[in-house]
């Protein structure tokens, strides 16, 4: 049984985060989404509340698990046995770090691999960032996530304007 694991932080999920979903869970027989409980970062969502919105958004796709994780990817990768990890590459600039992280994987555990996948070109763009900032001064994001997951953004902005 093959099994890879997609780790992002998923602030917010996007359309190209779900074609990565899409397309990985196609190639294996488990797909562990690792949604990453980064300190060094500020989400607008709480690792429950992304692990939540990816449950929702891929309750359609019966190979896919999503788990909260915390500390080195390949410490996560050891304790749910999975063989690889996948990862997608937007731009040059993307490669470049995602090389690096692939190589210090390799270096901590040798029985990681990584597989890179290149995003589709209309997501080649697109990342969580970008739709926060779209949705933080009022756009419209129905084009970058799908409508649950707008709602979920917009809820969250109002309440930390309320704040």
């Amino acid at each position: 049984m093959l099994k890879a694991i997609y780790p992002g932080s998923f602030d917010p999920v996007t359309y190209g985060h779900l074609d990565m979903i899409g397309r990985s869970a196609k190639m294996v027989d488990e797909l562990i989404v690792g949604v990453l409980n980064n300190k060094a970062k500020s989400p607008l969502f709480s690792v429950k509340e992304r692990v939540r919105m990816l449950e929702e958004v891929t309750k359609d796709l019966p190979n896919v698990k999503v788990l909260p994780f915390e500390g080195l990817l390949v410490d996560f990768a050891r304790e749910t046995g999975a063989d690889m990890v996948i990862r997608g590459l937007r731009a040059i600039t993307d490669f470049e770090y995602e090389l690096q992280m692939a190589q210090t994987n390799h270096k901590l555990d040798p029985s990681v691999e990584t597989v890179f996948l290149t995003t589709n070109l209309k997501y080649s763009y697109l990342s969580s960032t970008i739709v926060k900032e779209v949705a933080a001064f009022g756009g419209d994001i129905s084009q970058f996530v799908p409508a649950y997951i707008s709602e979920c953004v917009e809820e969250k902005i109002k309440q930390k304007r309320r704040v």
